[in-house]
């Protein structure tokens, strides 16, 4: 119940921005808080848990029961640039790029609480 990306054109750090708000909500909960998202990280890493939870059904998983157990973001290769500058100097530019892992678990659905019957009666 895995599933990765890698080399995405974005730096770690603000992927992980993303990854830490839906890291330990049920799939479908972390679907909705992506959709409404305004960070470009929100699409890939939306379709990396859908892939995720597409590759658990595959297995025998419960759709419904399934939430984000891990998501790490690590470092991948940095594009080097240069950008010229005054007096013939030429300053490095870092393009990083991220590596993402998602894993699920399938939780088992909480029972509903039954009410209280012992009502006294007058």
């Amino acid at each position: 119940m895995k599933a990765s990306l890698s080399n995405y054109r974005q730096s770690p750090r603000k992927v992980r921005l993303v990854t830490d708000l839906v890291k330990g909500k049920h799939v479908a909960e972390a679907n909705v808080v992506l959709s409404y998202m305004p960070k470009r990280a929100a699409e890939p890493i939306q379709k990396l848990i859908m892939s995720a939870a597409a590759n658990a059904v595959n297995l025998g998983a419960t759709a419904e029961n399934l939430m984000v157990k891990n998501i790490e973001v690590n470092k991948g290769f940095v594009i080097k640039r240069s950008m010229p500058r005054a007096m013939g100097v030429a300053k490095p530019i870092n393009k990083r790029t991220s590596h993402v892992a998602v894993t699920l678990a399938e939780v088992a659905p909480k029972a509903k609480k039954a009410k209280n019957t012992n009502v006294k009666e007058k």
